[in-house]
């Protein structure tokens, strides 16, 4: 059951979507679907495309909240964060601090290391990298990826040296930072997290040898399961550590967490996304239709956790 909510609690509200990252067709259908389905509701939503001048479009503009829904560097790392905090204007999601570091892979991980949270061995590739060398200390098979990217771009599996150099090649051509971590073979998992409490948890399926972009947004065969298939104490414990790892970057209000299996059978975690995509066919939306939340339910209660 989910309470009554009057939509005209929240003033004006301004849908931040598009920007200038790799993500922006993403972002633009995310926030497309957000801003319809907050003018369903009731809501009194204008859409803002993030480009060059959008501040100016905000003070303009003048909006009691703003529903954060851009992908990717600028939208998604902190940035947009902070000149929405100086504006002072409530917005959804995480702060400055954990949506840089959610963004950021390396540090996300390095983060869970110190904490003891599980996550896959990595080691940070550079253009004098020892390709033989970091391929035998992560055991042969290595997934590389840009650190501040989403959406799987630029991650590419190598399992020799020229196939890692290569790989690094790509991902580099997005970012300075490159990471490669040790091939996980276990089925894949994606825990949305909505106020304080995760969702059920979906299965990812693909033929494809890893949920990669087209896996995500082109292909057909991509299969979502939910419920999972997981014992329910075992679901429960992913849910637990998921929101562990959810809370432990100080991230708020909503996201999703990606988690893998390994070869024993350990859940280790993957990275954090703050702002998930928001279209009707999306994972977040997904878990929340299991939870009995509609499309319309969903956006309504991210809006509720906006803060400034």
């Amino acid at each position: 059951m989910t309470k009554a909510v009057d939509p005209q609690q929240f003033g004006r509200v301004a849908v931040l979507y598009g920007g200038t990252s790799a993500e922006r067709e993403i972002s633009l259908l995310s926030g497309a679907a957000v801003l319809d389905a907050l003018v369903e509701q009731g809501v009194d939503a204008v859409g803002v495309d993030a480009g060059p001048g959008v501040i100016r479009v905000l003070e303009d503009l003048a909006p009691d909240r703003v529903f954060v829904a851009l992908h990717g560097p600028g939208g998604e790392d902190g940035t947009v964060q902070g000149a929405l905090g100086f504006l002072g204007l409530p917005y959804t999601g995480s702060g400055v601090l954990a949506s840089a570091l959610a963004m950021d892979k390396l540090r996300t991980k390095l983060l869970w290391r110190g904490l003891a949270l599980p996550t896959a061995d990595f080691v940070m590739l550079r253009e004098d990298t020892d390709w033989q060398i970091a391929l035998d200390d992560l055991g042969g098979t290595a997934m590389v990826k840009p650190s501040h990217e989403g959406s799987s771009l630029g991650m590419a599996v190598a399992s020799t040296p020229a196939q890692l150099r290569d790989a690094w090649a790509g991902a580099a051509k997005l970012d300075r930072d490159v990471i490669a971590e040790r091939w996980l073979s276990g089925a894949e998992y994606t825990v949305a997290i909505l106020d304080g409490r995760a969702l059920p948890v979906i299965k990812l399926e693909t033929e494809r040898g890893f949920y990669d972009y087209e896996a995500k947004y082109l292909a057909n065969d991509t299969r979502y399961l939910c419920p999972c298939g997981l014992a329910p104490e075992r679901e429960s414990a992913l849910q637990a550590l998921a929101l562990e790892a959810f809370n432990s970057l100080g991230c708020e209000g909503w996201g999703r967490v990606d988690v893998m299996l390994d070869a024993d059978d350990r859940f280790q975690l993957l990275e954090v996304n703050t702002i998930p995509g928001m279209t009707d066919h999306s994972l977040v939306p997904m878990a929340a239709r299991a939870a009995g939340l509609s499309f319309g339910d969903l956006v309504m209660r991210i809006l509720e956790t906006a803060t400034s």
